[in-house]
């Protein structure tokens, strides 16, 4: 039943121009791939100068048994390269104008592709397919073009974030993650649901956890198709958020339009080019002495946890000579369980007890106990 429908929201989740806007042919005299406008297509669109050096066509296999394509576009001055994810209803003969603005603008290496079954990739467009695709394409960069995923951005548009935060969420030491127009699942495009099922694609909302790396979401206030409500999600969930685009009356494909795109993008390719070992590590062990800080004070009695909570003028756990606010237990005045109300009673020499005199504690799972120290009562 889980298979069925998600064949079934596949069916509503990918839209490939058809017929393609373009496809490839070799070139006689060395043999390499070209690009060429298709000639059903009513549109002209800006096609590849045949003897551009600095555009690469690729035809790249997938682990699934499939053929894409991609493009690969230097730029001599780039540090980094961006690993573009597009939405489900365009190609890449209809993107490369952009990718050509992108190159130039970012100052970055830029590679794009086509999911199986868009423009002359072969194969049939799912989830499991677009997961192989970008998995075969970064394996590409790795081994073709020694790109390491430190100097590696990745990009997804709409659907593209579906594959973009599936690589992310497997690539620890990645340098950035941009998801434009981004979903929290297929599911939750057509309605508002609170629990993930199984049959549910592109289930960015657990995968944006796992993402180690700096995200920026860049998101349209007015979009009609994916909600900002969406990216707004996806961006309080970040471990490690950048600073979010919210572009005040943008659409769902129009964003590039807008100058705030462009000028906030090449902030955040800026930083992350400077963004070195030295502070990436810096900002980890930030991280972890946060993490230490907000989980002490956490100890383990027999099998159950006792949070101690410290007080914030002698910096003492459960001091009961500043909290007036703890509970006593009537018998021996001994604090008891702030969070239940638990009121213990004092039994001297018996084991085991629940007050100080007796050193020994005993409480209800997952409630705060008392100050393990001596007091007069």
């Amino acid at each position: 039943m889980g298979c069925m429908f998600s064949h079934l929201a596949a069916k509503f989740a990918f839209f490939p121009p058809s017929p393609p806007t373009y496809k490839i042919q070799k070139r006689d005299h060395d043999g390499k791939l070209t690009v060429v406008a298709s000639a059903s297509t009513t549109t002209s669109l800006p096609v590849p100068h045949a003897d551009d050096r600095s555009l690469d066509v690729l035809l790249i296999d997938t682990k699934r048994g499939n053929k894409i394509v991609a493009f690969y576009l230097r730029n001599p001055y780039a540090r980094l390269t961006l690993l573009y994810s597009h939405g489900n209803a365009a190609d890449l003969g209809q993107l490369y104008d952009l990718f050509l603005q992108l190159k130039l603008t970012l100052r970055v290496n830029l590679i794009g592709y086509d999911y199986s079954g868009y423009g002359a990739s072969t194969g049939k467009p799912s989830e499991e397919n677009t997961y192989a695709d970008i998995e075969a394409v970064y394996e590409c960069l790795e081994t073709e073009y020694g790109v390491s995923q430190e100097d590696l951005i990745l990009y997804g548009q709409s659907v593209g974030s579906g594959p973009t935060l599936h690589l992310a969420a497997k690539l620890p030491r990645l340098r950035g993650v941009v998801l434009h127009s981004a979903i929290l699942s297929g599911l939750r495009v057509l309605c508002h649901v609170k629990f993930t099922f199984c049959f549910d694609i592109y289930k960015n909302i657990n995968k944006i956890k796992k993402v180690k790396c700096p995200v920026l979401v860049i998101h349209g206030t007015e979009d009609d198709i994916v909600n900002w409500l969406h990216g707004d999600a996806l961006w309080k969930m970040a471990r490690d958020a950048y600073e979010p685009l919210w572009i005040k009356g943008g659409g769902h494909c129009n964003l590039e339009l807008y100058p705030d795109y462009i000028r906030h993008l090449c902030r955040f390719i800026q930083e992350m080019e400077n963004l070195t070992t030295e502070i990436r590590l810096r900002k980890i062990w930030q991280n972890m002495r946060t993490l230490k800080r907000s989980s002490a004070g956490c100890a383990k009695c027999c099998r159950i946890k006792l949070c101690l909570p410290r007080c914030p003028e002698c910096r003492r756990p459960k001091c009961v000579k500043c909290c007036s606010w703890q509970l006593k237990c009537p018998a021996c005045w001994r604090p008891g369980c702030v969070k239940c109300s638990w009121q213990p009673k004092c039994l001297k020499g018996a084991e085991p007890s629940c007050c100080i005199r007796c050193f020994h504690w005993r409480c209800c799972i997952g409630t705060h106990s008392g100050l393990n120290g001596k007091q007069d009562g």
